[in-house]
């Protein structure tokens, strides 16, 4: 593979680049896996068992995150590209058994229209469909907070709250996803019984936010409950599930799979801007716990907010499509 490389100085670095390089396909060919398989399943399935099958379908492939990190530390440190040639095989199979899977009847009657399928722009058109976008964004803020900040920079939280011996960020993140897998399918399990998407997200916002004001807080100073409260938040987050299945229900067959692909990678692109608020204010003078409470309620405002004020999408029938004129507010029935 060094070879696709030749211009840089030397093998090290063509490895490294190499890498970043596959790393960046991979990421391209990944992002939409969930949002495709929400759209799918949530257009498959009868409206009133749609919350528990897109929260398997969620619950199930997140615990992958779980698998990675255990296969990793039963490997010796020279045999770390084993754990590639795992997951790529996994890859493979999960390819094979998709041919078989059958198109949703309410796309394939979509596309017998004239209707613009797969428009990313028409998020931009009308200002009903664009506020509606951005919600459906806003609500998956809390649960990118918790793994890309809490998480991912646990040893930098390890060293602020005086834990002995650290944090391993890779250890913070499997014991959020461990949570995260069983969140997504009691997620699914909550919304069906309270027959309320919205409800059950604030539910599961507010029991994230628990653990997180309690690390905060500065009174954790071990590593098996910091490693509590990752699993904890985790299984808070747990409603990625839920965000996901609102962003398909909010919008048109023409453009669900768009919304649904697109809206969870908005989030996960925001953590940039968290870890930069992050960084600048602890570069300001501002201590690393004040500075994540400082992201961390930025992002949980909007969660509430965006959560609270959206329309509620519980049992709602999925044949419909968005269109563009200016006698509507934006979609209509098939």
């Amino acid at each position: 593979m060094c070879g696709f490389l030749p211009y840089f100085p030397n093998d090290k670095e063509n490895l490294t680049y190499t890498y970043v390089a596959l790393r960046f396909i991979a990421g391209i060919g990944l992002a939409g896996e969930l949002g495709a398989g929400i759209t799918l399943v949530s257009e498959i399935l009868p409206k009133e068992l749609r919350a528990l099958g897109t929260s398997l379908v969620a619950g199930i492939g997140l615990s992958g995150a779980v698998v990675a990190n255990l296969t990793v530390n039963r490997l010796d440190p020279g045999d770390w590209n084993i754990a590639y040639f795992i997951g790529g095989g996994m890859g493979i199979g999960l390819l094979l058994l998709r041919i078989g899977v059958l198109e949703s009847g309410i796309f394939n009657e979509t596309k017998k229209t004239e209707v613009s399928r797969g428009n990313f722009l028409m998020f931009f058109t009308n200002w009903d469909r664009f506020w509606r976008y951005l919600r459906c964004i806003g609500i998956g803020l809390p649960t990118w907070f918790c793994i890309g900040i809490l998480a991912m920079f646990g040893n930098v939280f390890g060293k602020a709250l005086g834990i002995k011996g650290g944090i391993s960020p890779g250890d913070a993140i499997m014991w959020g996803y461990i949570g995260i897998s069983v969140g997504d399918i009691f997620s699914g399990f909550l919304s069906h019984w309270l027959k309320s998407r919205r409800k059950s997200i604030l539910l599961m916002m507010t029991f994230t936010l628990i653990s997180v004001v309690w690390i905060l807080s500065g009174t954790i100073h071990t590593a098996s409950m910091y490693y509590l409260m990752c699993c904890w938040f985790g299984f808070g987050t747990g409603y990625w599930a839920m965000f996901v299945t609102i962003g398909a229900e909010q919008f048109g067959t023409n453009i669900r799979s768009t919304a649904a692909t697109t809206i969870p990678n908005m989030v996960r692109g925001t953590v940039i801007l968290m870890t930069i608020g992050f960084e600048s204010l602890i570069g300001s003078g501002l201590t690393v716990l004040v500075s994540a409470g400082i992201v961390g309620f930025i992002a949980f405002a909007i969660g509430i907010y965006s959560t609270w004020s959206i329309a509620e999408t519980h049992g709602r029938d999925l044949d419909f499509v968005e269109v563009d004129s200016p006698h509507d507010e934006g979609l209509i029935d098939q």
